[in-house]
C-alpha cells in the first residue's frame, strides 16, 4: 500500500508537483504556475473520441471536414482530462490533495485540434481555511489551456481541499 493522506490509504505520487507546492499555507493568492505543455495529435483525438465522445467531428476526418468545426476537433473531455494531468504533475500537491469539490465556469471557447500542443497555467484565485475542518484548506483555482496561436481552449475554476502544514 501507499502512503496515507488524512488518515486514508492513497497512491505514492510523492515528487510530482514540480512547482514546489506542498500543504495550504503555500498556495499564495494571485499566484500564477506554468504547469507545462502537451501536444495533441489525431490518432489521440481519434482514440478518446471513439471510447468517450463518439460524435463525428471527434472520430471521423472525413465527417469533421464537412462539419461545423470544418475539421477534426478534440472533445472538451479529452481536453479536460490532458490539462488534468498536468495539473497533477506540476500544482497539486501530492503530500496533501484531497481531491475536488468539483468544477465551476467550464469553458472551451476554442476547439483543440491535431497537431495543437496547449500550455496549462494555474493562478491561485482563493485560498481560504475550512472553518469545518481546520485542518485543511479550500482552494479555488482558475484553469487554462492555450493552443499554440495563444487562443484559450479551456478554462475553469478549480475547487480543492488541500491539507493544512501539519503543527500550524
Amino acid at each position: 500500500m501507499g502512503p496515507r493522506l488524512a488518515g486514508l490509504w492513497c497512491c505514492d505520487t510523492t515528487g510530482v508537483n514540480d512547482n514546489g507546492l506542498s500543504y495550504f499555507g503555500d498556495y499564495v493568492l494571485g499566484a500564477m504556475y506554468e504547469c507545462g505543455s502537451v501536444s495533441v495529435d489525431q490518432a489521440s483525438i481519434v482514440a478518446f473520441g471513439k471510447e468517450f465522445d463518439p460524435q463525428p467531428f471527434h472520430v471521423d476526418p472525413v465527417a469533421a471536414a464537412a462539419g461545423p468545426f470544418g475539421g477534426l476537433i478534440a472533445s472538451g473531455w479529452h481536453t479536460a482530462a490532458l490539462v488534468m494531468r498536468l495539473l497533477v504533475e506540476n500544482y497539486l500537491a501530492a503530500e496533501s490533495s484531497l481531491g475536488s469539490a468539483g468544477l465551476d465556469e467550464l469553458r472551451w471557447p476554442h476547439p483543440v485540434r491535431p497537431g495543437d500542443t496547449l500550455r496549462v497555467r494555474a493562478t491561485v484565485a482563493e485560498a481560504r481555511r475550512s472553518l469545518s475542518k481546520p485542518d485543511r484548506g479550500i482552494i479555488k483555482t482558475v484553469v487554462e489551456a492555450v493552443n499554440t496561436e495563444g487562443q484559450t481552449v479551456m478554462r475553469a475554476t478549480a475547487i480543492n481541499f488541500v491539507l493544512v502544514r501539519p503543527g500550524t
